[in-house]
């Protein structure tokens, strides 16, 4: 039976070697292999090397072989920060801040977040999910094989239960793998206003305990935010979800300098996401606390702000990871060819720097590095096959999607052209 799966003549093997987060200089590390090949046996990597090496102790004739000559092999991106379960659109919003208004402006009007929650009330659990397995395919054909979805448009726990319940049953059959982060606190809804407290104590006695119980989330997320939640609230927050064995994110320091890095480094978080305003100091207790600093450059994009600080976190010593933040509000795009052309354009990353933020670094902030994120033997056989010879296609062509073929698990689940 062939069920195994040998790659050969890979041009360049780019296989991101490693098992956690690379910091600092370290990101520049590719561990590229010339003439490339990789044995995958039952969807996991078994052995990677030079082909000449690796296949003049094998019987070929016991596998199906494929032949990338011309072609560069990567690990599967990983999207480590979207909110792609949502009901509903705001292009009217995006209008609105292309004509001078902010986005707090908006969200103190009840657009924002607010919005996009009625909608995801009112839309059906088999609504969610259609929506769900669309925006999926198009990720799959951006080269992306693990994906991390928040939940946070429900404020209540109906709603947050469901769009975590949809992701649960997407993670079952799609290709892409799924991670679920319980976002609860991702705004104030208007029955809670000047409450905050409250709400934090429903999420936490109503809300956190049936997600434990059914194992819905891996992560628990809160927007540490002025005017949404501060550090006191954030904390407690993060802290009983770690009670209910839910790790800790944090959406910090997006549009003021509330410190929310810092915190994300004292209670250990996985990740601390955004980072526009990440104070010098906080960032350093991330580097020195092994926090990932998740940076979403389509969003600042969106938004029109400044750039996080991605040349300074790496230079002292960061591990960098990099994600689309896809969401209905303040970034509706899971374009993975624009945030590399952002990120290494505007941001200042090396090519080498934004691959690793998007493979070994993303799988590190879904606290995966262990299995997903490089090609290394043991590990899930996860691939991005681009239709050039050299990675640096990526940034070169930019803006355009050259992924011809994308690997999961050993199998073929999108080849351009055939699906």
């Amino acid at each position: 039976m062939k069920n195994n799966l040998i790659i050969k003549n890979i041009t360049q093997l780019v296989t991101c070697s490693g098992f956690e987060a690379k910091k600092g200089k370290s990101m520049n590390d590719l561990n590229i292999i010339n003439d490339g090949c990789v044995i995958i046996k039952n969807g996991i990597i078994e052995k990677v090397g030079k082909t000449k090496d690796i296949l003049s102790h094998i019987d070929v004739s016991e596998y199906i072989v494929m032949d990338l000559t011309g072609k560069t092999m990567l690990p599967g991106f990983v999207d480590s920060h979207t909110h792609f379960i949502f009901g509903g659109y705001r292009e009217d919003e995006f209008g609105m801040r292309l004509r001078g208004k902010s986005y707090m402006e908006i969200m103190e009007k009840g657009g924002g977040i607010i919005r996009s929650v009625n909608a995801t009330k009112n839309a059906s659990k088999e609504e969610l999910y259609e929506m769900g397995k669309k925006r999926l395919d198009e990720m799959l054909e951006f080269g992306i094989t693990t994906v991390e979805g928040k939940s946070g448009y429900g404020l209540d726990h109906e709603t947050e239960i469901k769009q975590l319940e949809v992701m649960k049953d997407l993670n079952s059959t799609h290709p892409i793998d799924i991670v679920s982060t319980f976002l609860g606190a991702h705004a104030v809804p208007s029955e809670y206003k000047n409450r905050e407290n409250e709400f934090i104590d429903f999420l936490i006695d109503e809300v956190l305990p049936e997600i434990s119980k059914r194992n819905l989330a891996e992560f628990c997320d809160i927007f540490c935010e002025k005017n949404v939640f501060d550090l006191k609230q954030s904390e407690k927050m993060l802290k009983a979800g770690r009670k209910y064995n839910l790790k800790p994110k944090i959406h910090a320091d997006e549009i003021y300098p509330l410190g929310g890095a810092g915190l994300a480094a004292d209670i250990n978080a996985i990740s601390a996401d955004h980072l526009l305003n990440a104070s010098d100091e906080d960032i350093k207790k991330m580097a020195k606390n092994n926090v990932i600093a998740t940076l979403l450059p389509l969003t600042a994009f969106s938004l029109k702000e400044n750039y996080a600080r991605a040349r300074y976190m790496i230079d002292n010593n960061c591990a960098v990871a990099l994600a689309t933040d896809l969401n209905p509000g303040s970034c509706f795009s899971n374009s993975i060819p624009l945030m590399i052309a952002i990120s290494s354009i505007y941001m200042k990353m090396t090519p080498e720097e934004t691959i690793t933020a998007l493979t070994i670094n993303g799988a590190a902030a879904l606290d995966r590095a262990n299995i997903i994120g490089s090609i290394d033997p043991g590990k899930k056989a996860d691939f991005v096959i681009l239709k050039y010879p050299s990675y640096e296609f990526l940034t070169y062509n930019f803006g355009v999607n050259i992924v011809e073929t994308v690997i999961k698990n050993g199998k073929i689940v999108f080849q351009k052209g055939e699906i």
